[in-house]
C-alpha cells in the first residue's frame, strides 16, 4: 500500500510516494502531480509483486547461490559440499545471465520439468531442497519478494524401489552360510558379512578400527568414517550426522568371526580393519566390495544388490522380525524417525497387514 505526500507548496508541488517493502520502505519524490506519483508507485508495487525489489542491485541467480553456499555451507562434509556444488553447476547451465529477481514460478517449474526428464525424482527433490534453502535466505534479505519454489511440482524418473534393493530373509541366510563355509575369506567377504549383520554404511565400515570392537560386551562403536573417494574428506572424518554416533549390539557369532580374523591378520599403523596399503585411499574400495558381492550372489543364483543394499536388508529383516521402527532408526543412525519411515514404507505396509490379521485373531479369542 502506497502513501503520498506533497513536499512542496501549492504553487510548486513536489509529490513523494512511500511504498511498504522489506527491508525498508521505498521512497521517491519530485513528482509535479499526485497522478504522476501514483503511476510511479504502481510500477514499483507491480515489480514487488513479481518478486523484484527496484531499489536493490540485481544479482545473478547462480552467483547468489554460490555466495550462499560459501557463507552458509562452509562447514559441511566434503561429500555434502560436492552435492551443493553440483547444484551450482546445474544453475549456471540453466540460468546463465538470469537475475534472481527475474526468476518466476513458471520459469523455475519449467527448469525442474526439463531437469527431471533425465534424473530420478529423488535427485530432483535434493536439488530443489538446496534451492529452497537459498531462496529462503534471499527473501530474508529482502532481495526478492516471492518464493518461486513454493508449491512447485516435482517430477523425475522412478528410482529403484527399496524392496528391489534388498535380499529376502532366506536369501540373506544363504549368503551368510556360503561365506561362513569359505575356508579363505577375502576382505570383501568380511565386509559383506559385517554389512549384512550390522546395517552400517560403507564409509562407517571402512572407518572401523580394532578398538571399536568390544568383544566382551559384543558391541561395535561407530563414531567416524573414512574417506574412500576423492569427493570425501581425507582419512578419518565425521559420520553423516550426530545421530550416526552410536554403539550397536552384535550377535556373538559375528563378533567371534572378527575376533578370529583379527588374530590371523597383522595390525597396521592406522589399525583399520579393512586396510589396503596398495589402494589409493588405503582401504578396500566400494567398487571391489560390490564386485565381490555380485560375484557371490551370481554364484548363489540370487538377484544382485549393492553393498548399501545389505544395509536395507538388515533393517528390513529386523522390522519383519518385530523390532520397533524406533530401534531400527537408532541402529541405522538415521537423523530422525521420518527418514526411516520413508525408506521402509513398503515393509511397514506389509507389517500392518500382518498386524490386522493378528488383531482379528486376538480380539476374536475374547468371545471364548
Amino acid at each position: 500500500m502506497a502513501s503520498f505526500t506533497n513536499r512542496g507548496t501549492k504553487k510548486k508541488p513536489s509529490w513523494q510516494y512511500v511504498v511498504s517493502a522489506k527491508p525498508k520502505p521505498i521512497r521517491k519524490g519530485g513528482f509535479k502531480t499526485k497522478k504522476e506519483a501514483e503511476a510511479a508507485a504502481r510500477d514499483v508495487e507491480e515489480q514487488l509483486q513479481k518478486g523484484i525489489h527496484p531499489n536493490l542491485k540485481k544479482v545473478y541467480f547462480a552467483d547468489y547461490f554460490e555466495t550462499w553456499v560459501d557463507l552458509f555451507k562452509n562447514n559441511v562434509g566434503k561429500n555434502t559440499k560436492e552435492r551443493y556444488l553440483n547444484t551450482l553447476e546445474t544453475l549456471k547451465e540453466h540460468f546463465e545471465g538470469v537475475y534472481i529477481q527475474n526468476v518466476t514460478r513458471q520459469s523455475y517449474q519449467a527448469f525442474l520439468n526439463e531437469y527431471g526428464k533425465t534424473r530420478t525424482k529423488a535427485t530432483v527433490q535434493k536439488l530443489n531442497s538446496h534451492v529452497r534453502s537459498c531462496i529462503s535466505e534471499a527473501m530474508e534479505e529482502g532481495l526478492i519478494g516471492i518464493d518461486f519454489t513454493r508449491k512447485i511440482s516435482l517430477s523425475g524418473l522412478e528410482g529403484k524401489k527399496s524392496q528391489e534393493k534388498v535380499l529376502h530373509y532366506e536369501e540373506g541366510k544363504t549368503l551368510l552360510s556360503y561365506l561362513m563355509d569359505k575356508e579363505k575369506k577375502s576382505q570383501s567377504d568380511y565386509l559383506i558379512i559385517l554389512g549384512l549383520m550390522s546395517g552400517m554404511r560403507f564409509g562407517e565400515m571402512v572407518g572401523l578400527t580394532r578398538k571399536d570392537f568390544d568383544f566382551f560386551n559384543h558391541t561395535i562403536t561407530i563414531n567416524k568414517t573414512w574417506g574412500y573417494t576423492n569427493k570425501m574428506h581425507e582419512g578419518f572424518g565425521n559420520t553423516k550426522n550426530y545421530q550416526s554416533h552410536r554403539v550397536i549390539y552384535m550377535d556373538k557369532k559375528t563378533m567371534k568371526i572378527f575376533a578370529d580374523w583379527f588374530e590371523k591378520v597383522p595390525d597396521n599403523i592406522l589399525r583399520l580393519i579393512f586396510y589396503s596399503p596398495s589402494s589409493k585411499y588405503k582401504v578396500i574400495s566400494n567398487g571391489a566390495a560390490n564386485k565381490q558381492l555380485k560375484f557371490t550372489l551370481d554364484k548363489l543364483d540370487i538377484d544382485t544388490i549393492s553393498i548399501h543394499g545389505l544395509r536395507h536388508t538388515h533393517a528390513s529383516i529386523l522390522l519383519y522380525e518385530g523390532a520397533s521402527i524406533y530401534y531400527v532408526s537408532e541402529r541405522l543412525g538415521h537423523d530422525n524417525i521420518d527418514t526411516t519411515l520413508k525408506e521402509y514404507t513398503h515393509v511397514l505396509r506389509e507389517l500392518r497387514q500382518r498386524d490386522n490379521e493378528k488383531t482379528k485373531s486376538i480380539l476374536g479369542k475374547m468371545y471364548v
